[in-house]
């Protein structure tokens, strides 16, 4: 993903590490080594602590109380809204950002709202073959509603998307949805190239960041998109919330997505006048807490800064990827691009012919925490001819001792199952 800088200064992650509470626990008698980021990462004692602030100290419902407590709980609501905008770039971010449940609610809104007020019998959407099923299943869902087709971007035996056919692919497509980073492959997708090729064919992108957000810098201009989803809980935040970026021009004119509180300015007998964006997608009380919690994780990653945690992040897996393939030779086969700069710090990998699970079971045993399973893409699976990876998954606060630690248990994995 050419448009994000992927260098930066030295990161210190023996002192970072002191920030996370869980890390200091051990598994089966060894220290606890935590590679699964890419589904929820840890958090920090200041993430914990601002939550934990604000039901102490704060705590009331918002937009509706004018007492003291209820108006700071709104303007610290509101606040966050707005440093999770500018961490993204977005032009607006009053307006232009929507707390979801998580990164899929926040894709499902767009299939309910844009995809339902614009995609008719006959329209096409464009997908690609790496995506998370939160990125496939609501356009699939509408897709059958509605009566449209959809066509598949492939990808090559390295992980890469085949970009050679977009722009037949785009004849008459009315919208396209990308992932920026697979969640499988590590894969970082030329994300403006497809989209100026999208708007150009007269289509609508999506984009789902929820594995590049926390890991490099994110500007949604330069991306060139017109929606962006991602999660709270893999970059550092608490479970329960997630983030839609888009067009303040697109989201106008969207109807609501559901119906309640606080996504109205009135109700008649006869009917109701919706909201103004964002709180016209926000029916009901919002999550607070976790919105104040995500506020904090999106200040701890501004101050390490994004560009060290990338760069990082590319030497980390350079080494982990050299060790491995070093190690096990043709016993090992890591999936997605070779190179690590092509790449995230996600690392699924086949060993020998043991079966995910059992290698994941193994590794716990020495505090080896890794994912094993389909990891919600399918298609993708298929595609390269499995059914299952286990998947190590790298952050900020991973080091050469946690990948040596989990190529050990793998040999000991290796070792039990002969």
């Amino acid at each position: 993903m050419a448009e994000l800088n992927d260098t930066g200064p030295e990161l210190d992650v023996a002192t970072l590490r002191k920030d996370f509470p869980l890390l200091t626990r051990e598994v089966n008698g060894h220290p606890i080594i935590y590679l699964d980021s890419a589904s929820s990462s840890q958090r920090p004692f200041q993430v914990l602590d601002a939550m934990r602030d604000y039901d102490e100290t704060t705590h009331a419902n918002v937009h509706r109380g004018v007492y003291g407590i209820a108006e700071e709980a709104t303007r610290r609501f509101e606040a966050a809204r707005v440093n999770v905008g500018r961490f993204i770039g977005a032009p607006n971010p009053a307006r232009e950002i929507i707390f979801a449940k998580n990164a899929t609610e926040g894709l499902n809104v767009v299939a309910h709202t844009w995809g339902r007020a614009n995609l008719h019998e006959g329209d096409a959407i464009v997908l690609t073959e790496m995506e998370h099923h939160a990125n496939i299943v609501p356009w699939q869902m509408l897709a059958t509603e509605r009566g449209l087709t959809i066509r598949w971007i492939p990808v090559d035996d390295e992980g890469h998307l085949v970009l050679d056919d977009l722009a037949t692919l785009l004849v008459g497509a009315k919208l396209v949805a990308v992932t920026c980073m697979s969640n499988v492959l590590g894969t970082l997708n030329p994300v403006r190239r497809i989209a100026e090729a999208a708007h150009a064919a007269g289509a609508v992108v999506v984009a789902d960041a929820a594995q590049s957000v926390p890991h490099l810098p994110t500007d949604v201009t330069a991306l060139g998109v017109d929606f962006l989803a991602f999660s709270a809980h893999k970059m550092l935040g608490p479970t329960g919330i997630g983030v839609l970026w888009g067009r303040d021009e697109i989201l106008s004119e969207l109807p609501p997505f559901l119906g309640g509180g606080e996504m109205i300015l009135d109700v008649r007998k006869e009917g109701f006048t919706p909201n103004d964006i964002p709180w016209r997608f926000e029916a009901g009380t919002p999550p607070i807490t976790e919105a104040v919690g995500l506020g904090a994780a999106v200040d701890y990653l501004r101050a390490i800064g994004m560009e060290t945690i990338r760069a990082h992040e590319i030497s980390l897996t350079t080494y982990a990827m050299t060790s491995l393939n070093e190690r096990f030779g043709d016993d090992i086969r890591i999936f997605g691009p070779p190179d690590p700069a092509d790449r995230g710090g996600v690392l699924s990998f086949a060993y020998r012919d043991l079966h995910p699970h059992d290698i994941s079971q193994i590794l716990d045993q020495y505090g080896v925490c890794v994912r094993a399973g389909h990891h919600c893409a399918k298609p993708l699976m298929r595609r390269f001819g499995v059914n299952a990876t286990a998947r190590a998954s790298l952050a900020l606060y991973n080091d050469e001792s946690d990948v040596d630690a989990l190529a050990d248990a793998l040999s000991e994995a290796g070792a039990f199952f002969g």
